[in-house]
Order: C-alpha cells, then sequence, then structure tokens
C-alpha cells in the first residue's frame, strides 16, 4: 500500500472515538487478568535484545507492562532511556541519540536487537532500521502513523508544539517519503480501526516480502497493555532470524486478529 495521495487523505478519527480513548484502554488494561492463561501459552523467546520504544510525549513508565512481558518469556527487554519522547528533541535532530542507544545494546549483547515502538516510537524504529540494519533484527509498530499525511491524526498541533518540528518541513516529508516502502529488515504493523489518535490508514505496512500487518480490536492509548497485542508481539519476536513469515490467524485467532496480511 502506498502512502496516501494528498487528494485522499483520511480525517483524524473522530472526536468521539478519541474521548473514548481513556475508558477503553482502562478496560484493556483490566482484561490482562483475564488474558494471562493464553498470554502465558505464547512461544518462548530465545534471549535475544528488544529496545522497546514510547509513544508521544511518554515515557519508559508507559511500556513497563509489554517490558515485564517479554522478560517471563525469556527476552532481554530494555528501556529506551531518553526521556520523555518529544520527536527529535529526545532522539537528536539526525536521530543520533537514538542510534547510539542502539549501538550500545548490539555491543552488549552481541546480537541483532529487536525495535518495538509504540505510536511515534514505530516511526523511530523504522528510522533507526533504515539507518543501521546491521544492527536490526526485526521491527515491530504499534499504532505508528508512518506514511500519509500528520494532519490525520488528532495530535499533530500538540506534536508541532512539543517538539518545536512543524509537520510540513522538510526533514517530516523525507520521513513519511520513506514510509512508502518497507524498512530493510522484516516489520510487521499492528493496527486498530477503532484507533482514536492516528488515522489507522497511516499505520500499515507497506507490501514486502518480509513485512506483514496484524489488525486488532482496541484503543491506541491501550495497545501496549491489550492483550491480543501482547500475543502478537511474542509470537512475531519469537520468529527464528532466517525464518520470517506472516502472522497466522486461523482458528480461534480469527476471533482476536480482524484481518491479518495487508489491507
Amino acid at each position: 500500500m502506498a502512502a496516501a495521495a494528498p487528494t485522499d487523505i483520511p480525517p483524524p478519527p473522530s472526536p468521539l472515538l478519541a474521548l473514548t480513548e481513556l475508558p477503553r484502554a482502562l478496560a484493556e488494561f483490566g482484561s490482562l487478568p483475564i488474558a494471562a492463561p493464553l498470554l502465558a501459552t505464547a512461544p518462548r523467546g530465545d534471549g535475544h535484545p528488544v529496545l522497546v520504544l514510547p509513544g508521544f510525549t511518554t515515557t519508559d513508565a508507559s511500556t513497563t507492562v509489554l517490558r515485564r512481558y517479554l522478560r517471563r518469556l525469556g527476552y532481554d527487554a530494555y528501556r529506551w532511556d531518553l526521556g520523555r519522547n518529544l520527536g527529535p528533541k529526545a532522539i537528536g535532530r539526525e536521530g543520533e541519540k537514538l542510534l547510539a542507544r542502539l549501538e550500545a545494546i548490539y555491543a552488549e549483547a552481541g546480537r541483532k536487537v529487536s525495535l518495538v515502538g509504540w505510536s511515534l516510537g514505530g516511526v523511530m524504529a523504522r528510522i533507526a532500521a533504515r539507518q543501521a540494519p546491521e544492527k536490526v533484527r526485526q521491527v515491530i509498530s504499534l499504532g505508528s502513523p508512518f506514511t500519509g499525511s500528520p494532519r490525520s491524526t488528532n495530535v499533530w498541533r500538540a506534536y508541532e508544539l512539543f517538539t518545536g518540528q512543524l509537520v510540513d518541513d522538510k526533514q517530516t516529508r523525507a520521513q513519511l517519503a520513506e514510509g512508502a516502502t518497507p524498512p530493510p529488515v522484516p516489520a510487521t504493523a499492528i493496527w486498530s480501526r477503532e484507533d482514536g489518535i492516528v488515522a489507522w490508514q497511516n499505520c500499515i505496512e507497506p507490501l514486502g516480502a518480509f513485512s506483514d500487518n496484524i489488525e486488532v480490536h482496541g484503543s491506541h492509548c491501550g495497545l501496549g497493555v491489550n492483550p491480543a497485542v501482547l500475543y502478537a508481539i511474542a509470537d512475531r519476536l519469537a520468529l527464528p532470524e532466517d525464518g520470517w513469515r506472516p502472522f497466522r490467524r486461523g482458528g480461534l485467532r480469527a476471533l482476536f486478529y480482524p484481518s491479518a496480511g495487508h489491507a
């Protein structure tokens, strides 16, 4: 799927959907104890490092549940340690701070690093994978609007205010142009049509030999605590480096994953 044309820019999610984000996210978090037996059946990890990137304006605290789950599965889950995610203010104008963090983890572990990025964190993960593909095992994005127009979100004005970066400037346009093609490593986009923050159409991974899309039910703010998302992440991370395959959603999985593959 190519980036949306200027004449076909999807609108931001409705204000009503946006207003329900917090209660829906809390409900998803509250469902974790019920889903615990199913989550425990996810494939175990091989111990490789996983760097988890938080969303816009959030910190490592927002990814605590996800990182704890990955550690229980056997992964070496890392915080990003770059403070609050304020775009270029956090990672550096050219992403140099994020690259330094990635390189430090790669050097410490001696293995390629999987990147899991929530919302803006997923956009950044794709940028890092392009700049240092030899250090990245795969990229998983959660509701990350890496294609289309930044104005198809309900937070673009806040992004400009907090980051100091205009959504129409040269650097932003160049980053979105990159989103029209998959990263040079296996990539999976997890997204929801019920996202109240960003247009889901801009979160879909372009068609490629090693790219995939997994649709889930849920809010944007709850993606990091949504049981279906956690299970899908575990499924993707468990793939061997030389054995990538698309997500399987047959049988009972179809109840939780409305579509998989390319929308």
